[in-house]
């Protein structure tokens, strides 16, 4: 179990939700893929009835992201000071 972890929602997916996230992401821009914060009410309520979700989807969608961003940043920052400190060397990927 990684530090921070226990903070976050079942992440497993059945295939039913990830044609729905699909169908999420290919209603919106590209702008709004790349810079999700422009999202507005009336984009967010564009993007639902072009994916036929409903609103609320698109806002868990967009909160899971947010999630997901501010973790892989703190995992970052973990890493480096572990590498500070002389710890686990960095991981090659």
């Amino acid at each position: 179990m990684l530090p921070g972890m226990g903070k976050m929602p079942n992440l497993s997916l059945g295939d039913s939700q990830l044609k729905r996230i699909e169908a999420i992401m290919q209603s919106m821009t590209r702008e709004e893929r790349r810079r999700p914060e422009v999202l507005n009410a009336n984009r967010r309520a564009r993007i639902a009835r072009g994916s036929g979700t409903n609103v609320a989807e698109v806002n868990d969608l967009l909160k899971q992201f947010g999630m997901m961003k501010r973790m892989m940043k703190d995992m970052g920052k973990m890493q480096k000071a572990m590498a500070a400190k002389g710890g686990l060397p960095r991981m090659k990927l």
